[in-house]
């Protein structure tokens, strides 16, 4: 049972990499606003929601373990994050509409 568990080098590596993908977004988002409160362009949006996408799987798979699970189990999660995602961009691009 040990050899299906996430070593430590593999765990601080995704901390790692969830850290810069954090720092990334914060980034982008300060990139989008000139100055003051105002929405942000749907490109910023869009890398903030694939760096969260992206983030919230590396936990399912490395932290939760998921990787060693059935496909089912991985692709009912990928599935319902997908789902998740787009339906906040979605949201955020009618919102902009108005």
């Amino acid at each position: 049972m040990n050899d299906t568990l996430p070593g430590t080098k593999r765990l601080l590596i995704t901390w790692l990499l969830l850290m810069v993908l954090t720092l990334l977004a914060m980034a982008s988002a300060q990139l989008g606003s000139q100055s003051g409160w105002q929405p942000l362009p749907m490109w910023v949006i869009a890398i903030v929601l694939a760096s969260a996408g992206f983030k919230a799987q590396q936990i399912l798979m490395i932290y939760l373990n998921l990787r060693v699970s059935s496909a089912g189990w991985k692709g009912s999660f990928v599935t319902l994050l997908s789902a998740t995602i787009m339906l906040i961009f979605l949201a955020y691009f009618f919102a902009g509409l108005n």
